[in-house]
Parts: C-alpha cells; structure tokens; sequence
C-alpha cells in the first residue's frame, strides 16, 4: 500500500464506522436506513479506488470498476432521497423518482464501455477513465450536489430553533461538502492527472462524525464523552510514536547513528518534549470543540448542595436552583413548577430566561398528557427523543404541552414516590444537545431541590404552627393571668370569710369570757360602793375591801388582754410589711381559744424562744394560721384529754422562724397527707366543714415566703410546722 492509499483509507473506515453506527446503534427510521444506504454505498467506492491504487493488473482494475459503478449509480437518488426526508421536504417526490430512474438507466451501462472505457495509470495508480455516456453521470451529479446545498442552506436560514440549525449545518459541513467533493472526481476520470478530491472526503467526515455525536444528528442517543475522546488521542499518538519509529528504524538502519547510545536519547526527547506538549495542545483543542463552556460536574453538584441544605426558604431554593441550570447550561430559560396545596394543578413557581414572564401566573392541571407521562415514566424526556419512551398516539399532545412552555426537557421533581414538581428547560443558547453527564447534573439537581423543598415547606408549616402557637399561648397566657388574678381576688375574699367565720365563732367564746370577769368586776365595784357609802370615817376601812378592789382590777386587766387580742387577729389589712412578733401570734390565737379547751382538761405546754426576731409579714393573717392550726389540734385531741405542744425557734442557718405544733391526737392517715392542703378536702362530717381551713393557711403561708409541712411524728399524733423568712417574702 502506496502513500496515496491513505486518505481513500481513511474515508472508507470513516463511512464504515457511520454505516456501524447508523444501524446497530439508530432507530429503525426511514432517515437513517438511508443514511445507511449511503454509507455502504460510499464504502463500495473507495473500496474500488483503494483497490484500483494498489492493484498492477489495469483488467482487473477495469472488472472491478465496473462492477462497483453498477450499484454506485445510486448514490444520486438516495442522495436525494435522504435530504428531502431528513428536511421535511413533502413534495417534488417525483424528483426522486425521476432519480432512480435516471440512474436505473445508468446502471445498465456500467458494465459497458460507454460509462468506463478503460482504466488510466496516473501517478497515484489506476484510476476509471470516463466513456462516450458519462458525461450524464457527471451532468447529474453536478445537479444533485447543487440542488442539496442550495436546500440545506435555505433550511439553515429558515431554522429558528438554535439546536436544529446547528445539527443543518453540520449537516452541510459533513455530507454536503462530501458529496461536493465526490463531485469533483471527474477531473481524474476526464483523464487529468489530479489527485481525486473525493479521497479527502474524510475530513467533512469526520466533520459529521463530530456532529453527530455532539449534536445527535441521526437521533442515535449517543454522546461522546470526554474519557473517550482522551483515549482515542492517547492511542493515535501511540500509534504515530510507533509509526515514526518503525520509519525511522528503516530510514537510519544503514547508519552507524542507529547503533550508538545517542539514538534513544534522541527519541526519548522527541516524546518528552515534542509528544507531550502536542497531547496537551490537542487536548485544549478538543476541550474548545466538544466541552466549549462546559461545567465541572462534582463542582457544580457540591456547591449547590451546599447552599441547598442551608437554605430553608424554598423562594431562595427555586431562585438557587435556576440561576444554577441557566448559568451552568447556558440554556435560554428554565422554569420550576410545584404542586399546590390542592393537589389538582401545578402552579409557576420560579423561573429565569426569556420565555417565561416571572411575574406570569402560569398553571398546569395534573390531567394533562405532559403530567401524566411524568407520573408513569418518573424520568426526564427530552423533546428529540419521545418517539423512544412514549408511544406516538401520545406524543402531538405532549409536543403540544411542550411548545407552550418553550421546553426542550421536562424533569420531573419525585418525593417519596409523589410528584412535587417539575422543572422546564429550554435550548442551549449554543444550540448544542444535552449531553449524557447534562441528564446525570440535572436529575441529581432535582432530586437534591425536591428534598429541599420538601424540607423547606416543612419548616415553613412547622414555623407557621409555632407562630399560631405562639399567638394561641400568649392568649392562654392573658387568660390565665385573669384566672390567676380572679383566682387571688376570690382566694383574699375566701380567707377573708374564713376569717370571719371564725372570728364568729370566738366571738361568743370571748363574749362568754368577758362576762365572767366583768359580772364579778361588777358585784364587786356594787359591793365596795354600798360599803364605801357605809363607811364611818372614825373607823378605817376593811382590809378585804382594798383586796376586792385589787381583784376587780385583775380582772378589768383580763378583759382588756382578750378584746385587745381579739382586735389583733382581727384586722383586715393586706400589708406584709409590719413587724411581727410570731410568740404575739400563738400567744394572742391560743387566748382566744381559751374558752374551747379550759373544760376539757386539755395540757397545753408552750415553749417560746424569747430571744425570737421578727419577721416582716401580716399580723392577723399570721394569726389566722396560727388560730387554724392550734382549732385543729384542740379538736383532734379533745376527747382523749391529750396535750398540744407548741414551740418557737430561730433557724440562723436559713434566717427563718418556725412555729411548730404538735399534738398527741390520732394524726393524719399516709393516705390523705397528699390532699390536706388541697381546697375543699375535709374529713370532717357534713356540715361541720369546709375544707378550706389548711388551704388558706397554706396561701397565707406561701405569700410570705414560707412554708407549711407535716411533718412526721415521734409518737402518735401530728405535727405541723410553719417557717418563715425573717425579711419578708423570699
């Protein structure tokens, strides 16, 4: 194989390679079936040219010419055929018609030395000289060239769609300028010895190979990946460091440089300073040819996780997530649609490009064929390939649904098995497809934004219940400070009735007391006076008239104690910051209470710390308590004739009083010593309490800053023990 069979070389792997991928790898359309046609078509010519370049017999040369040429003809009507079907073009199918026709009567002079006369040696090798007829073959494909470019170009100019204009003209640059430069082998076949212009027909090509994979022009699926294209370029360079040294090994073998130590050394320079660098250029190359503005995909995929997960406000999450596809792809608008409260209708929710007013209202019903495939399919789709995921009947309503949204693709937004939203994206302002690794950084997008957003309208329900929380407990809260203030005013006026009501019933007590000493006072002061009256002034007075008169004093003085104490512990003021000495309060409650024990033999031993400071509080309602308590342990023990022990001290510790009071009675159960403080609990008869008494003791108590416990007993009875701050409330 001679040097000029390289380029043919090149483009019959060019053609078989599209041919593969055409048919193993693209749908079983009308177009690419053409494709296809034209492919191996293309292959059988530049066999028989590569064969012609390297064969030595001109008869053979001749034979196989021919009989390629029988099907070559072709080539013109499926030409034809596959760019009227590739651009829509409905009519002039008598066009291709006439075509096949034409080239039906070709056919039937390949064979003939009217279409080949002979094979011609140029300095290339063999090469077909053209007969007397085909001159018509020429004449016709010189049409057919001129006719597909002038409709490539007018469908170029008329295309609005960026995507669709880029896929025409790779479109022209690949196969147009091929079948152009096919065209131009007629110069050879007239005899000139030119090198045939068709035998570079690889580099339009490969030219449409780019195409193909970047922008999917045969609707293959495929992309190219960059991993791909680095390995391809590794490899071509291996192999031309292979070629050039299988060259170089012939060219220098009969040079003593060969041998010696300097032609490696040679070598390994030429790779680390020539192959390197040239693999890095071609690199940057690519890089601008196939990933021109490109994103890096873990990047992109972190950063905007990161921002997600710290956004709650799912505005900002939509905002984030547009500004991030729109940036990233370049695309000309993108739009985020979410499900309502309602459930039945997705709302426009966030959006960013030119479609789109962010201020339009836009709402899309679950009814509709766009939603319902989303629901089934549960993927994104893309408007170039629905015919693959969805059947055609389906397919004019979700078009339908598409244009009205400017949507190129449609990503569905699943949560927990529900769709919550979609996102729409139109074209790249590049024109060029979504590639393979744009699929992957959307779908993980909107699976990370479906999340978010869930979140984010979680919080915001839960911000919205703390918020009506709040509101409902800071009117609790109202409430409850005029309960609680209600509460105080019928609690003063309970212990107020209390009060009184016991101060009712000593009242006849201490009435009953004073009239014992005042009828005594009484006959006694009569008795003097009579005497007095009678008296001789001769005659001194009666010793025992001076004593009555001490005695009626004593008593006088008796009087004077009870009504003075009666007074003390009746006095309804709601000051707590008078001085009050606890030992007056036991002392003032037990005399008033005098009259309820003094006929029962009743033991009453008092033990008062006399050195006891006072305490800043309320006389009469400390009296109150210390009236309750004493009335409670006179009446647990009064049938049995039992002693009551009370007792003051000071604890410097805790800088408080106590009073205690213990009696010998039966005591409390371990089953009610829970309730005794509650309002309302007796274990008294009907009628003959209210179960109020301890209660209040308990308020009073708790309102200045004490405390008021059971305690536990030595021996039999109860003990109740009353401490109090000597400052006042605490």
């Amino acid at each position: 194989m001679t040097f000029y069979s390289i380029p043919p070389l090149l483009t019959l792997c060019c053609f078989l390679g599209l041919a593969v991928l055409a048919i193993f790898y693209g749908p079983r359309t009308k177009t690419n079936l053409l494709f296809f046609t034209i492919c191996i078509l293309g292959s059988f010519l530049y066999i028989d040219i590569l064969f012609a370049f390297n064969v030595t017999s001109a008869k053979t040369a001749l034979w196989v010419s021919r009989t390629d040429h029988f099907f070559i003809v072709y080539l013109l009507p499926v030409y034809i055929h596959f760019f009227h079907t590739y651009l829509n073009i409905s009519g002039r199918k008598w066009l291709i018609r006439g075509a096949y026709a034409y080239s039906f009567i070709l056919m039937c002079l390949t064979l003939t030395p009217f279409y080949i006369e002979s094979m011609q040696k140029h300095y290339f090798g063999y090469f077909a000289k053209a007969g007397s007829l085909y001159f018509f073959s020429g004449l016709a494909a010189f049409f057919v060239t001129l006719y597909v470019l002038i409709e490539l170009v007018n469908a170029i100019r008329k295309e609005t769609n960026s995507s669709h204009k880029n896929r025409l003209k790779y479109l022209f640059a690949g196969f147009g300028i091929m079948g152009l430069m096919n065209g131009l082998n007629v110069f050879p076949i007239y005899g000139y010895s030119v090198y045939p212009p068709g035998n570079l027909s690889f580099f339009p090509l490969i030219i449409f190979a780019v195409g193909l994979f970047k922008h999917d022009l045969l609707d293959t699926g495929i992309f190219i990946k960059k991993s791909l294209i680095y390995s391809i370029l590794t490899a071509s360079l291996t192999c031309l460091y292979a070629l050039i040294i299988i060259i170089a090994d012939k060219v220098f073998k009969n040079f003593n440089f060969s041998d010696s130590i300097y032609f490696p050394i040679c070598f390994f320079l030429l790779i680390a300073f020539v192959f390197g660098p040239l693999k890095s250029k071609i690199q940057v190359v690519i890089d601008r040819i196939f990933y021109k503005g490109k994103y890096d995909y873990q990047k992109t995929i972190k950063r905007v996780s990161q921002l997600i997960v710290s956004v709650l406000d799912y505005e900002e999450i939509g905002k984030l997530l547009m500004d991030t596809i729109v940036d990233t792809m370049k695309v000309r608008h993108c739009a985020l649609f979410l499900r309502d409260t309602s459930g039945s209708s997705f709302t426009h929710f966030s959006s960013r490009g030119e479609l789109i007013d962010p201020g339009r209202s836009i709402l899309i019903n679950t009814d509709t064929p766009m939603i319902k495939v989303m629901k089934n399919h549960r993927q994104l789709f893309m408007r170039k390939n629905l015919k693959q995921k969805i059947s055609a009947s389906e397919i004019p309503d979700i078009v339908k649904d598409m244009d009205t949204l400017g949507a190129e693709i449609v990503l569905p937004m699943i949560f927990e098995e529900n769709l919550n939203g979609f996102i729409v994206l139109g074209e790249k302002f590049s024109g060029d497809l979504f590639t393979r690794e744009d699929m992957d950084l959307l779908e993980t997008l909107a699976g990370q934004s479906s999340l978010a957003i869930e979140n984010a309208r979680s919080y915001k329900l839960l911000d919205d219940l703390n918020e009506n929380l709040e509101k409902k407990v800071e009117e609790r809260t109202i409430d409850l400070k005029h309960a609680l203030s209600e509460k105080e005013r019928t609690q003063e006026m309970l212990i107020r009735s209390e009060s009184l009501a016991a101060l009712g019933q000593l009242v006849a007590g201490v009435a009953h007391e004073l009239n014992n000493p005042l009828t005594t006072v009484t006959s006694l002061v009569q008795a003097t006076i009579e005497d007095i009256e009678q008296w001789d002034q001769q005659n001194p007075l009666d010793l025992d008239l001076i004593e009555d008169l001490k005695f009626a004093d004593k008593e006088l003085g008796r009087a004077k104690s009870i009504v003075a104490s009666l007074l003390g512990l009746s006095r309804q003021t709601q000051t707590y910051s008078e001085a009050v000495s606890i030992n007056s309060v036991v002392e003032d409650a037990l005399r008033i209470m005098y009259n309820q024990y003094k006929h029962h033999g009743l033991e009453i031993v008092e033990n008062y710390d006399r050195n006891l400071p006072e305490i800043q509080g309320n006389f009469a309602n400390l009296g109150q308590v210390a009236l309750n308590i004493i009335q409670n342990a006179i009446q647990s023990v009064i049938h049995s004739r039992g002693v009551i022990y009370l007792d003051t001290w000071f604890d410097p510790d805790k800088s408080r009083v106590v009073f205690s009071c213990k009696d010998t009675g039966p005591g409390v159960p371990e089953s009610i010593r829970q309730d005794i403080f509650k309002p309302f609990f007796t274990t008294k008869e009907v009628g003959k309490g209210t179960g109020l008494g301890l209660y209040i003791c308990h308020e009073i108590v708790r309102k200045h800053g004490g405390t008021l416990k059971l305690r536990h007993s030595d021996g039999p009875g109860a003990v109740f023990e009353v401490t109090l701050p000597i400052d006042g409330k605490s």
